[in-house]
């Protein structure tokens, strides 16, 4: 899964960060940036694999916990006890609350979709947050970004094709989960004016582990074979590798540069969803998942310019 958490603490944090001037700065960021998307798509098709077999529960506490940990090593060695300082403890509580639903929406979507299209409909989170921000911040939307926003909401129209005898419902769950992220990023927007990035992420990972770990009891059985643990590690060496790639991603280049290859993760998710789980996606689902990337793409490239 492409976690919301940490991109959205990378990609504020970049507003800070200056790209360095010169071309082949530039073109190791977008290197870079596409291996992280890569990993990314790795860690959503490990995590697809694991929820068959391994309880939602259990593999997200593993997970968050593994975070956590390396997130706390981290932040703490740089900055101590202070890391832990703010003054709205109960904003990070919520943000973590917001997180850990997202997860757990993420792993129960990954049980029905295929990578890609999964992928796909996340990508609108971004255009939801422009419509959060011109309703409920009163920030001004250009009307190109409105057209970029109805055309990636007729994308997904095209992902789910509501008008098919079959209709997928199990699409709804990641929608929603689009609802849950953007709410989780407007939060992120407002916190991150007083708190440093590294606080938001030390929080999030504390409460995502206290959260789960109080649920642990009624997650089910540990899984026996160790097949499924060395899935459960990998799930946490993708999510590490490729937070830590995106985050030097962001010292090479500036973020209008890079935000456009972001959306790579689409191509990758459908690429492995078509090795690993045999998906081929139909020419309409095809279609939206293409729409939706490239209407993300200019979107978000247009917002990083601004």
């Amino acid at each position: 899964m492409f976690s919301p958490e940490a991109r959205a603490g990378t990609e504020l944090r970049a507003q800070r960060i200056q790209g360095l001037p010169g071309t082949r700065s530039e073109r190791a960021g977008i290197a870079l940036v596409l291996a992280a998307t890569a990993c990314f798509a790795g860690l959503d098709s490990t995590a697809k694999a694991v929820g068959a077999a391994v309880p939602v529960l259990m593999a997200m506490w593993f997970r968050y916990l593994l975070q956590a940990m390396a997130t706390g090593a981290l932040v703490i060695a740089r900055r101590g006890p202070g890391a832990f300082a703010t003054r709205h403890p109960i904003l990070h509580v919520l943000r973590g609350v917001l997180f850990t639903s997202a997860g757990a929406m993420a792993f129960l979507s990954l049980r029905w979709l295929p990578v890609g299209e999964f992928t796909a409909l996340q990508m609108l989170t971004p255009l939801l947050v422009t419509l959060l921000a011109a309703t409920q911040l009163g920030e001004r939307v250009s009307t190109l970004r409105w057209a970029l926003v109805a055309g990636s909401f007729g994308g997904a129209l095209l992902v789910i094709q509501p008008d098919a005898r079959d209709i997928k419902w199990a699409m709804l769950l990641p929608l929603a989960l689009v609802g849950v992220n953007a709410a989780y990023q407007v939060l992120t927007s407002v916190l991150v004016r007083e708190d440093e990035p590294g606080t938001l992420q030390l929080w999030t990972g504390i409460v995502a582990t206290v959260l789960t770990t109080m649920a642990l009891p009624w997650a089910g059985e540990w899984p026996a074979q160790r097949s499924l643990w060395a899935l459960l590690g990998l799930m946490a060496v993708f999510s590490t590798l490729g937070h830590a790639l995106l985050t030097q991603a962001y010292r090479h280049a500036s973020a209008s540069t890079l935000t456009p290859f972001l959306y790579a993760q689409v191509g990758f998710a459908t690429l492995a969803g078509w090795l690993v789980f045999g998906h081929k996606p139909d020419f309409w689902t095809l279609l939206g998942i293409v729409v939706i990337a490239g209407c993300g793409a200019a979107g978000t490239w247009r917002a990083a310019r601004a």
